[in-house]
């Protein structure tokens, strides 16, 4: 090894140290400048000696502009979520389960605070971290391990020490406060749209194709689960503080209890010192500590019989209410939103909160100037709740808060439908909002899967009057969306190729992008193999729509609206000479059939030959019909892996049959 070699090497390891010092014990050795120097001469060295490269370098973590696409990851062992209880007799149930399962045997809880981020699996192999996986879907996740190599919190190469040769180690990764503010702050100067909590921040920033951006965000991980073959103990606490020797970040709060009192004493403490914390939490996680408990009390299919998530009653405050303004959303629903004297809640500066709908501001009886309480619906979007009514004096109001009649954005007289609470601007061919929103939805991936068209390039390509409807999107140029010195050729030649590929989409879900309010996911579904195309569709008498199953008066009357709009046939015509879908390929025409007509099916557990949503997507496609739930009407439930206990008890006693994968497989293939 020459001596540069060997310098890579020496400073790899110190850097290394330095970063664990700093970001996980908050105990640094030295000084910022001193590190950036000794980084400065690691990246020149690894530039000369390129055959060195080593993806967990701490040169890495800087990130780079290149754009990366995600691929995704099937867990080696499924991420469940837990159940959740939002009271402490419920902790008691979940306790007297526990100790019910255990046949009284002796057990300890390992308490912890419930960090409000994004899930995610790392992977280490000798000692180096080999890969870094969402929670996605529970079953299989994105592969993020380029942007989480920036996290410097997270080891890219462990200490020497005692870790096994292979693990996993789960864990959130979470936006500080103080990074949440900086980053709003920017994107508030810049005009953007601001992220609505450290959560969803956290989430968007580690989803970045751009390693760099996730770089300057400066997340944070907290690690709260070791996996593997050859762990060090036999209990979950003992094994976390073992991995904080590794050089792992485990929190602090965590305490083990033998009593149930230990307990509420856990979850009242941190009720109220949460608030002083540096990242988000939105709950106390109750765990049995022993690995072999653990396993006797197994799994339901959807969450551990040993575990659960106690969640924080939400936050209240109060505030002046000082205004009340009106926005208009995709579907042409009008929201009011209090803007009110600024107040702390949940760890920020709220200023707006929604007000639902008209009659909820009725009910209130609400007036500008009152003081008026306000919190976070599931620690997320502000909402105001009804008013303090101790600062009441009937002296001292203000106006009367009145809904409006007609829509904020165009003039339009607002309508109401029968049934909603909301009400609606019915321009929704010439109301921008709408407009807007449509086209959003239109690229959204569940629909058209154009995704490398976000709200503020639609709002760009809007305000530079480049598309007006969903049929523009088709006449977009590369020269058009490569910025002025065509500093984003690469993005915008994969934008139109995005679109190009769209064409392709099939039928059921074009219609579910056309956004005809009240036609969702499945309805549209549903309306596709009822009329195969978009013109026997468009032909469709009342009756006839009524007389599809699922499909009530205001739906159908809702599509008869669209279809006897102009634009929206001439918008039709416009998608139709540019390719798309517009009937039911001939392969789903024949893969149809009505073996399951008239069937309704529950499917529970976890399977291994199709998803949970292709075997929904198959029931469906003959003729079926999916139930969340089970009653005497069940057909049969489609039963995976785990079944739920609860679902597999209520079967066996109202006498529905359960039907195995396998068999249901062969059931579509019989004739």
């Amino acid at each position: 090894m020459t001596n540069e070699q060997q310098r890579i090497e020496d400073l790899r390891q110190q850097l290394h140290l330095y970063n664990h010092q700093y970001y996980v014990l908050n105990q640094p050795t030295v000084s910022d400048q001193e590190f950036d120097a000794l980084l400065r001469e690691l990246q020149e060295l690894e530039e000369r000696h390129p055959e060195l490269y080593d993806p967990n370098s701490p040169t890495q973590r800087v990130g780079s502009d290149l754009s990366s696409d995600f691929q995704s990851f099937r867990h080696t062992r499924p991420m469940l979520s837990l159940a959740n209880t939002y009271n402490k007799e419920e902790v008691r149930e979940f306790y007297n389960r526990v100790r019910e399962g255990l046949q009284g045997e002796d057990f300890e809880i390992c308490c912890e605070l419930k960090f409000d981020g994004l899930s995610i699996s790392l992977h280490y192999e000798e000692g180096r971290l080999l890969r870094a996986v969402t929670r996605g879907d529970g079953i299989q996740g994105d592969e993020v391990t380029a942007n989480v190599r920036t996290i410097r919190s997270i080891p890219l190469q462990l200490a020497p020490g005692s870790w096994p040769r292979n693990f996993e180690i789960r864990g959130e990764i979470l936006m500080p406060w103080t990074s949440f503010e900086a980053l709003n702050r920017e994107r508030e100067a810049s005009e953007e749209p601001l992220f609505a909590n450290p959560r969803n921040a956290a989430s968007g920033t580690l989803k970045s194709k751009q390693t760099s951006v996730v770089a300057r965000r400066k997340l944070d991980a907290y690690l709260y689960s070791l996996l593997g073959d050859e762990l060090p103990a036999e209990g979950h606490f003992e094994n976390l503080q073992q991995a904080r020797t590794w050089g792992f970040k485990i929190s602090d709060a965590m305490r083990k209890v033998r009593s149930l009192e230990e307990v509420y004493d856990f979850i009242d403490y941190w009720d109220t010192a949460r608030r002083d914390l540096p990242v988000a939490t939105d709950g106390i996680v109750l765990k049995v500590n022993s690995l072999r408990q653990q396993r006797a009390l197994g799994m339901t299919a959807k969450s551990p019989r040993w575990a659960i998530a106690y969640k924080f009653q939400a936050e209240q405050q109060s505030t002046i209410l000082r205004e009340v303004t009106f926005q208009v959303g995709r579907t042409g629903a009008v929201t009011p939103v209090a803007n009110m004297d600024p107040v702390q809640l949940s760890g920020t500066v709220v200023r707006r909160a929604t007000l639902n709908n008209a009659d909820f501001i009725e009910r209130l009886d609400l007036h500008l100037g009152d003081r008026v309480l306000v919190e976070k619906g599931g620690e997320i979007i502000p909402k105001i709740v009804g008013i303090d009514e101790s600062s009441l004096s009937s002296a001292e109001r203000g106006p009367r808060v009145e809904f409006i009649h007609r829509c904020p954005e165009c003039g339009a007289e607002l309508v109401r439908f029968e049934g909603e609470a909301a009400w609606y601007c019915p321009n929704d061919t010439h109301c921008p909002p709408q407009i807007k929103g449509r086209i959003e939805h239109f690229v959204s991936r569940r629909a058209m899967n154009i995704e490398t068209l976000g709200p503020e390039t639609i709002d760009e390509l809007y305000s530079r009057r480049l598309i007006r409807d969903i049929a523009d999107l088709y006449d977009l140029q590369v020269d058009q969306l490569n910025g002025q010195r065509g500093e984003r050729q690469r993005s915008a030649q994969k934008t139109i190729q995005a679109i190009a590929d769209s064409r392709a989409v099939p039928f059921e879900r074009v219609l579910f992008a056309l956004g005809i309010r009240f036609v969702g996911e499945t309805m549209a579904k549903t309306l596709a193999r009822a009329f195969r195309s978009i013109d026997e569709l468009s032909r469709a008498t009342l009756d006839d729509l009524l007389q599809v199953a699922g499909i009530g008066t205001v739906i159908a009357e809702s599509v008869i609206r669209w279809f006897q709009d102009a634009d929206n046939f001439m918008l039709i015509e416009r998608l139709r000479s540019h390719g798309l879908q517009f009937q039911l390929s001939e392969e789903v025409l024949s893969a149809q059939s009505d073996r399951l007509a008239g069937q309704s099916v529950v499917i529970s557990g976890v399977f291994t030959h199709h998803s949970r949503d292709e075997y929904k997507a198959l029931i469906e496609q003959h003729g079926g019909k999916n139930v969340g739930s089970i009653s005497k009407k069940t057909s049969f439930v489609l039963a995976g892996d785990n079944m739920g206990p609860a679902k597999l008890e209520k079967a066996q006693k109202l006498g529905v049959r359960i039907v195995s994968e396998d068999e249901f497989l062969a059931m579509l293939k019989s004739e």
